[in-house]
């Protein structure tokens, strides 16, 4: 004679059986799966990273009405970190060892409304954040640029799939005294397998991203400290052509010796400006104990530039960078003596907006993004 079972206890096997099977499932996802869906935290609201904070004046309500709105047409999500005015800033608050004249009070309102968003990214324990300034402009396709990004750091920092000591950068993590000058460039369509990242999607081994800035060098040939690798990648359509690309730091070899459209990726060698860049939990750390507390010699730039490089008696840190920056000054149609609260540009007036060097401008085509067009207008069209 058959033995009937209750229907309950036939139900509560079937749900017992269905929550072990996702947990088996879900414990045994492979490595590739939980990469990229590491990978795809870029297209969240905060482009993989914990926060994105800007930092500015809260009397420059122009320019926080201008981030808002190009933050939300690019589905991002900010916070705003508020400037400092340098004369506000006592002596006693200034990390000095040695006597010398205070700093110009637009250098040092700069410094610390930095040192406040690093700051606020140490004390809330953020996994990491990117800082921006609140006149920066990015382009439209901004978050496939950082996907390709983050893999060419991933083949910068990560070691080869299945073999933990070995990198496809030979004179990373630091050149010994056998390391050649130069190495190969890695191209960006055959980047070689390495070790998935389990924190980041940007991978795990870095203090800073500097990814906005008005100039980069590659590392040089004779710098015993930095790493020589190079991602490269070859007809980058976000790239505008050689003649709108400028920079602070000459020569110029991105340009002067790759074909157009071409981006890199590399270790950072003498930056110049901030206004953007990323930064990990333990490299806030850092940044507050080598800039926070040690002197206050220079511009916040330059700090950042000794910092990633280890000169002036800090220590060298794991900086990446990537030319052409990704994120660039805006520059307002209207009196220029508004283009900046540190600087002094002069009492003419711009008759039209620009960005440098984006060519699929958020600011400049917000008319055709907020009425959902699928024109873009290409600040930079090839000639």
């Amino acid at each position: 004679m058959a033995v009937r079972h209750p229907p309950t206890r036939i139900y509560a096997a079937v749900i017992i059986s269905a929550i072990l099977l996702i947990y088996v499932y879900s414990n045994f996802t492979p490595t590739k799966a939980k990469f990229h869906t590491l990978l795809d935290d870029i297209n969240n609201s905060t482009l993989g990273f914990q926060e994105i904070l800007v930092v500015g004046l809260p009397s420059r309500t122009d320019r926080r009405d201008g981030m808002s709105l190009q933050a939300a047409l690019s589905n991002m999500n900010i916070k705003f970190v508020d400037g400092v005015h340098g004369s506000s800033i006592p002596d006693k608050a200034i990390p000095t060892t040695f006597e010398r004249e205070r700093m110009n009070d637009a250098s040092l309102g700069s410094w610390r409304a930095h040192m406040n968003a690093i700051q606020e990214v140490v004390r809330r324990n953020l996994t990491s954040a990117l800082i921006l300034e609140d006149d920066t402009d990015w382009d439209v396709r901004l978050k496939q640029q950082l996907k390709d990004f983050s893999l060419s750091a991933q083949a910068l920092t990560h070691p080869l799939l299945g073999s933990p000591n070995l990198y496809a950068d030979p004179t990373y993590p630091t050149p010994s005294a056998g390391s050649p000058k130069v190495v190969p460039d890695l191209s960006y369509d055959q980047l070689p397998s390495t070790e998935p990242p389990k924190i980041s999607p940007y991978g795990d081994n870095w203090d800073l991203l500097w990814i906005g800035h008005c100039g980069m060098h590659f590392p040089f040939e004779d710098n015993r400290l930095i790493p020589k690798g190079r991602v490269i990648h070859h007809a980058d359509a976000s790239v505008a052509q050689k003649q709108y690309l400028w920079t602070f730091n000459i020569p110029f070899t991105l340009k002067e010796q790759y074909p157009e459209h071409t981006r890199a990726v590399h270790h950072v060698q003498e930056g110049v400006c901030s206004l953007g860049y990323a930064v990990s939990q333990k490299g806030a750390r850092k940044l507050l104990h080598e800039i926070g507390l040690r002197d206050v010699t220079d511009g916040f730039d330059i700090l950042l530039r000794f910092f990633c490089e280890g000169a002036r008696g800090r220590r060298r840190h794991e900086c990446l960078t990537v030319q052409p920056a990704l994120f660039h000054h805006h520059r307002a149609a209207g009196p220029l003596s508004a283009s900046s609260d540190i600087g002094d540009h002069g009492a003419g007036f711009r008759d039209a907006s620009s960005t440098d060097m984006v060519r699929w401008s958020v600011r400049l085509n917000a008319d055709a993004l907020l009425e959902g067009d699928t024109e873009i207008i290409d600040q930079y069209p090839d000639t």
